[in-house]
């Protein structure tokens, strides 16, 4: 049933399979990048490498990421992501703060809250986040207009490289080496930065620690209150060969029941082991959520020997997803790591058409 404040994204994912985009480290990949491409004037004299810092291309080489905005667009996205996988301090800290387990230290908290009250780290992860946002708002309303076709920007908020689920220290199970606050300060400050910059929702994806997602949420809740701006809220994990959240060893049924309060626009799962390989975690997400189901996996296992590094090329993907399709359990749908604008083209062409998963028979009476 349409109601008056609807999202107009929800509008559509009720009448056809919208599209996301595919892998923005992927499509950086084959534009032949160089360390000192990704520094810059700005970086160049950072002492530890960079290159896979991917987020950092949106400041340093914003005319490439905008073209990777826009090939996904006309690929025929409705919705893309921005650029800030790894966009908090907490990550961005990998890349510029000497580790002190090199020195005979250790991470724990207290090096974790110096990097939250790290002006330059805070200053850094604001920008990317607001940076990419910018970008893709410009492109996603550029191509719309072209097209008369309403695109998306979904603000992208991944995975870091610490867990709250999981101690480091085999000898003390208990340890953990940052808390639940200081992560959830972290992914304050970046769902604040990509509201600034114009995102139209918040994607909270490739989650295989459910704490560490749970921060993200709670942040998100609270950055709602504070502002008093709420957006939608896609959740998306990422998933084993037993179907269970890669750290935290969430099943499928038990990840939804810990987010279902959320209401999120779309729960989902996306990266993990590629297509054919999630099909039956999908089906079982899909009958026991009463929101929209996304889908974007990986383009099958990694394969050095590869173009792209994955295995699936961009018919393998369209064939996939078609049957997803099919078996009506999808209304989004697109590719993560492997992915490039072809992928996301094909899988567009194959989808076109094709019903999505009807969201009035999953939906419980309030």
């Amino acid at each position: 049933m349409t109601r008056a404040n609807q999202h107009p994204l929800e509008k559509i994912i009720e009448s056809r399979i919208a599209i996301i985009d595919g892998a923005m480290g992927t499509t950086i990949r084959t534009y032949g990048m160089k360390e000192s491409d990704i520094r810059g004037e700005r970086f160049k004299d950072s002492t530890k490498d960079l290159l896979n810092n991917g987020d950092l291309f949106s400041l340093t080489q914003p005319k490439m990421i905008c073209d990777i905005h826009r090939r996904f667009l006309e690929a025929g996205a409705d919705i893309i992501e921005t650029n800030t996988f790894g966009a908090t301090s907490i990550t961005q800290s990998e890349f510029f703060v000497d580790d002190p387990r090199e020195h005979g230290g250790r991470k724990d908290p207290e090096f974790y809250q110096k990097i939250i009250d790290d002006p330059m780290l805070n200053n850094l992860a604001w920008e990317i986040n607001e940076q990419s946002a910018l970008q893709c708002r410009e492109w996603a309303d550029r191509v719309g207009t072209a097209t008369s076709r309403q695109r998306f920007v979904a603000g992208a908020i991944g995975p870091l490289t610490v867990s709250l689920s999981n101690s480091p220290d085999a000898d003390d199970a208990g340890f953990r080496v940052v808390t639940f606050d200081q992560v959830k300060a972290a992914y304050a400050q970046q769902v604040r930065g990509l509201i600034v910059g114009g995102v139209d929702l918040l994607l909270v994806e490739t989650i295989f620690d459910s704490l560490n997602a749970k921060a993200a949420l709670v942040a998100i809740r609270e950055v709602f209150d504070l502002d008093g701006k709420e957006l939608p809220v896609m959740i998306s994990a990422a998933v084993g060969r037993g179907g269970e959240t890669l750290i935290s060893a969430q099943t499928t049924e038990a990840f939804w029941n810990a987010v279902e309060h959320v209401k999120p626009l779309s729960v989902g799962l996306n990266c993990s082991l590629g297509p054919d390989l999630m099909y039956p975690f999908l089906e079982e997400l899909s009958e026991k959520a009463d929101v929209a189901i996304s889908c974007y996996p990986n383009a099958g296992l990694p394969n050095p020997l590869s173009e792209t590094g994955f295995d699936l090329g961009p018919q393998d993907m369209a064939r996939y997803l078609g049957d997803f399709a099919r078996g009506g359990m999808i209304n989004i749908a697109g590719g993560c790591c492997g992915n490039t604008p072809e992928h996301i083209a094909a899988i567009a062409k194959a989808l076109e058409g094709m019903a999505p998963r009807q969201l009035s028979r999953h939906r419980r009476a309030a």
